[in-house]
């Protein structure tokens, strides 16, 4: 026989006495507090968003509210300006940290618009409350880069070539309408054509305006090529094909995880960046790390050495340490350099002498054995070099320091720290990009996106914050 089961009805018309406050709702244990908390923390006056409450006009949102919805919604995937809207219409938590207030997604949307300056400075001040609380200790960084979307379609990407092209066909389309638009003005009929003939002409006219505005940034060398949609973008490749976006940066600590730093910059690549970052990351930290540590994205002799230069130990493997692939036995670091004499010796004990600057790189020092009949002549000729003109070697200027750092990276020191890299630089972006389903930013312009990578850092620290220390402590 089966055991009666007694179920509990719920009641929409039930009248309460006294009704609930909407701080009842939310318990004391909820991490939705701990947002609240840590908003109320932040400096406004630093940030550049004023409080001030005595203000003619018609009265705004409070500032704090209108962030703590922002910040919290970035925390669980919440972006869009209308899920927001809807988000302090129907969620507890949203509606208890925005005090009841019901912006609409307009006022939200101007808001993140007109402060983006305050809102790249939350990492900052983040990044400090955590060092306050000696959750970053910043004696090891490790730094990390990933492409992120754009909010711009690859399609509208030129080249000069393209550019021109376009340019061409807008020029022979437009002097058409034109010709079009004379001779209905001379018969003096179909007096409609007028207002279809002059839309298309306003909007020709404004396409070829950004083909020009592109053609002209284009020939000034910097960019190989323009979005017309968002100029400051880049194109880059992804195993989803090309796309048009930015490069995210951050700066994590060793101790925690925690992200010291975070940036987005528009170049595809992380060549140039790791000086600029750890630069940026020991600013907000007021003093010089340890030691910092990157993959060989980031492996550029002049960006290392400006590093090194510091005392900072640099953790970073060159392309050839990081494939892992065993030097050949004519591999350049089989050449000896005599300092004294300036030539190197190769394996067999030829002399290859100072020859020449190389023509394209100024910085490289050409070095080549004179007679190339020397190197004709040589059993191992086609294995050491194919050229009929003998082996040659370059070298650099900071040649040393590179060694020094190909020294350090093989030691076990290096290869400890470079172990923990991955488990450390890497968990931030997985977060965003998985856990808070980031595939591309929303807004436009480098003030914009990297408005949006402050909030993203924030939203990780304030996460790993709740689990390290828990919501009572953190709010204490």
């Amino acid at each position: 026989m089966e055991a009666l089961v007694a179920y509990r009805y719920g009641e929409r018309n039930q009248v309460n006495m006294f009704p609930p406050s909407i701080e009842e709702y939310v318990s004391e244990d909820d991490p939705v507090r701990a947002y609240d908390a840590f908003v109320e923390a932040l400096d406004f006056n630093e940030l550049g968003i004023a409080t001030q409450e005595v203000k003619a006009g018609c009265p705004q949102y409070d500032p704090r509210a209108m962030l703590k919805t922002l910040l919290y919604g970035y925390s669980y995937g919440i972006r869009s300006s209308r899920r927001l809207e809807r988000a302090v219409y129907h969620n507890i938590s949203f509606i208890w940290l925005a005090g009841g207030l019901k912006p609409d997604h307009k006022t939200i949307s101007n808001f993140r618009r007109h402060n983006k300056k305050a809102l790249k400075g939350i990492m900052k001040q983040c990044a400090r409350m955590c060092v306050k609380l000696g959750l970053i200790e910043g004696n090891t960084l490790f730094v990390d880069g990933t492409k992120v979307r754009g909010n711009a379609s690859i399609d509208k990407t030129l080249t000069k070539e393209k550019a021109g092209k376009l340019l061409n066909k807008l020029n022979k389309r437009i002097d058409a309408i034109l010709s079009e638009c004379d001779v209905v003005d001379e018969s003096e009929s179909e007096s409609v054509s007028f207002v279809k003939m002059n839309k298309e002409l306003s909007k020709k006219e404004t396409l070829k305006a950004k083909i020009v505005e592109a053609l002209n940034e284009l020939e000034k060398g910097d960019k190989k090529n323009f979005n017309t949609t968002d100029p400051d973008c880049v194109r880059f490749k992804s195993r989803q094909g090309s796309h048009s976006g930015y490069n995210a940066q951050v700066v994590v600590d060793d101790a925690n995880g925690l992200i010291v730093s975070g940036d987005v910059v528009g170049e595809n690549h992380d060549y140039k960046q790791f000086a600029q970052q750890i630069d940026r990351a020991n600013a907000v930290l007021e003093k010089d790390c340890e030691t910092a540590c990157a993959d060989a994205g980031y492996a550029s002799i002049e960006e290392l050495e400006k590093v090194d230069d510091k005392g900072i130990l640099v953790v970073v493997p060159t392309t050839k340490q990081a494939s892992k692939k065993e030097p050949g036995e004519f591999d350049r670091n089989n050449f000896k350099y005599d300092k004294e004499l300036d030539l190197y010796l190769c394996p067999e004990g030829k002399e290859l002498k100072f020859w020449c600057i190389h023509k394209k790189d100024k910085n490289a020092r050409v070095y080549r054995i004179r007679q190339a009949v020397t190197c004709l002549n040589c059993t191992h000729f086609g294995a050491c070099t194919p050229s009929k003109m003998g082996r040659t070697i370059r070298r650099y200027p900071n040649i040393e320091v590179k060694a020094k750092l190909e020294k350090l990276y093989e030691s076990d020191a290096g290869q400890a720290v470079y172990k923990r890299r991955k488990e450390r630089a890497e968990l931030p972006f997985g977060h965003i990009k998985r856990n808070l389903g980031v595939q591309s930013f929303l807004l436009r312009g480098l003030d914009g996106v990297r408005a949006e990578m402050s909030l993203l850092a924030t939203c990780f620290n304030i996460r790993r914050m709740i689990t390290i220390l828990g919501v009572a402590t953190m709010r204490a």
